[in-house]
């Protein structure tokens, strides 16, 4: 493979002929679809600034198969640090253009509005992302190419913004990239205004990859809990818009409607839940981040969270979004009597509780399978 790799070689290159090229590329994308061959190609820094290079290929056909080639690698993890670490200056021959770092490039083909790799470009990005120890990286190079995080978000929430491709692998971008404190930071801009665009997308009917990735992106920031009391007010309230998703169409008396967030009472009977069990989970552990201080835990147990949580638990099939259901309503239904401290995330807990928490959340799984 390693002589058959240093052949392709010759043919993968911006001025390379157009016929030989196409197959060549097309090669690779086959020996991508298969675990040895996409260790071996990201084993091979030259032909990776290749593939980067040529997704300013002007020929559309070779661009997208080069993108898909980048998508395979990028989704191994050991590819996606190869593609970030690979020095996009150096060996290249003397009439090919220095290609950009991989990341730029990406951005440059999401930017373009007549781009037909974006969505492509999207899925590598988010691949790149998705590794704990790369987010920081990707984070530099971003701020580094000259387009910022504003540009990103006002791409992302614009309808129709590239007619050739809908980018809702943006969505697991932003999920991937605000684990990170600092774009956390950048979200929950009191004066951006940024959070409350993105708030709307966890009922986006057309994506379960959008929506998921702005859930998650709020998940996230839900973590910074000292914002909570913010994100809780009427300037951003965010509670609704996590309950929502996890209502169905059952009615409530009078009393109960009263008392619930005005955006989930009297819902139609053809209402329907989030179909998505892993979806579900993070919208209820975003929900339990939010219950970390006492007035906020307050807040939401006055916003009668509990009669949706109560038809949830009813209803969830699934393991992990039923257990994490059942941890929420054990918040809530509890008394600050009981609870005692204000903040659950001060609780200084032993190792050997955690262990003991962690083996029974396991076998309640298990008994409910």
């Amino acid at each position: 493979m390693e002589e058959a790799l240093n052949e392709l070689l010759k043919f993968v290159q911006i001025g390379a002929r157009l016929d030989l090229k196409a197959v060549a590329v097309e090669h690779i994308l086959g020996l991508t679809g298969t675990p040895e061959g996409t260790e071996a190609v990201s084993n091979k820094p030259q032909l990776l600034t290749a593939l980067i290079s040529l997704l300013e290929d002007k020929t559309v056909p070779i661009s997208k198969d080069a993108s898909l080639c980048l998508v395979n690698i990028s989704a191994n993890e050991r590819g996606a640090t190869a593609l970030l670490n690979v020095d996009v200056n150096a060996n290249c021959p003397p009439l090919q253009l220095p290609p950009q770092h991989i990341v730029t490039q990406c951005l440059n083909q999401i930017f373009n509005e007549q781009s037909k790799i974006a969505d492509q470009c999207c899925m590598i990005l988010s691949n790149l992302s998705r590794p704990s120890h790369l987010i920081e990286k990707v984070i530099d190079v971003i701020e580094a190419s000259g387009k910022s995080f504003d540009e990103l978000i006002n791409i992302f929430t614009k309808k129709e913004f590239n007619k050739n491709a809908k980018l809702h692998y943006l969505g697991p971008v932003l999920s991937n990239l605000s684990q990170s404190s600092h774009v956390r930071k950048y979200i929950l801009d009191k004066e951006k205004c940024v959070i409350q665009r993105l708030l709307p997308f966890t009922e986006y009917k057309d994506s379960l990859v959008r929506r998921g990735g702005i859930v998650g992106t709020l998940k996230n920031c839900c973590f910074e809990d000292n914002h909570h009391e913010w994100l809780l007010s009427e300037e951003v309230d965010i509670l609704p818009r996590l309950l929502l998703p996890l209502a169905g169409s059952e009615e409530f008396d009078e009393e109960d409607n009263d008392k619930l967030p005005l955006d989930l009472q009297y819902l139609p009977e053809d209402k329907q839940r989030e179909e998505d069990p892993d979806i579900r989970c993070i919208l209820i552990e975003a929900i339990t981040q939010l219950c970390s201080k006492r007035v906020n835990r307050e807040f939401v147990r006055n916003k009668n969270s509990y009669v949706i949580l109560r038809e949830l638990h009813k209803w969830e099939k699934d393991k992990k979004a039923l257990l994490a259901c059942e941890n929420l309503v054990d918040i809530l239904i509890r008394t600050e009597e009981e609870i005692v401290e204000d903040n659950l995330k001060e609780l200084d807990i032993p190792n050997d509780l955690v262990e003991n928490f962690n083996k029974m959340d396991n076998e309640a799984l298990e008994e409910q399978s």
